[in-house]
């Protein structure tokens, strides 16, 4: 492995994920990251360091394929909403890496967070393309339309009890995703401009 680089840091790197995801940066030992990847620890701490640079490493590769999966997202905000939630579901580590690090930090500064502050205002810029497009009302904020877009395609997943108790069905299913579908097209097609304003007549 020593002779392949870039496979054993891959390596190290997915056994990073896991054990991240399944326990938080506290709960992560980096005894059980180097089992996992097969390696002994000085051959860890030569590629990242410590345990934080491991953490933020792991985080920048998250980023990195999340930007390449978003820019293929479809611009309308519905078929988006639907594409965003699917996706996230299909990475069930990364919501787990947040819910404990929305635990564990809070407020406080994080791991690579000028590189995520820097793919936010990307996000950002493409609700701003939205309204300009015509498919966001230009009355909304554009921060505030990402965090609210970014809710509706994690919560779910991130609280999937809290899913299959309104509804009955979990996340998964394919009766929760036609439904919510349904319902994230509904929203997003809403969330653009009226063509012609609303007169409302007062009754004579």
């Amino acid at each position: 492995m020593a002779r392949d680089p870039e496979r054993t840091r891959s390596r190290i790197l997915a056994a990073a994920l896991r054990e991240f995801a399944a326990k938080g940066f506290a709960g992560a030992r980096v005894d059980a990251i180097a089992r996992r990847a097969r390696v002994n620890k000085r051959m860890l701490y030569h590629y990242f360091g410590d345990k934080r640079g491991l953490f933020k490493a792991s985080i920048a590769q998250k980023l990195a394929g999340k930007r390449q999966l978003f820019s293929r997202a479809p611009e309308p905000v519905g078929e988006g909403l639907v594409y965003y939630h699917d996706v996230t579901g299909r990475d069930p580590e990364w919501t787990r890496m947040l819910l404990w690090e929305a635990l564990a930090h809070g407020d406080r500064a994080l791991a690579a967070e000028e590189e995520r502050r820097e793919g936010m205002r990307l996000a950002c810029e493409r609700v701003r393309r939205s309204q300009e497009n015509g498919y966001v009302s230009p009355d909304l904020d554009p921060e505030y339309t990402l965090l609210a877009l970014v809710a509706l395609a994690m919560f779910p997943w991130a609280f999937p009890q809290m899913a299959r108790l309104m509804t009955g069905a979990a996340p998964g299913e394919a009766a929760f995703r036609a439904g919510y579908g349904r319902v994230l097209e509904t929203i997003g097609s809403r969330l653009a401009a009226a063509e012609e304003p609303v007169v409302r007549r007062s009754k004579p």
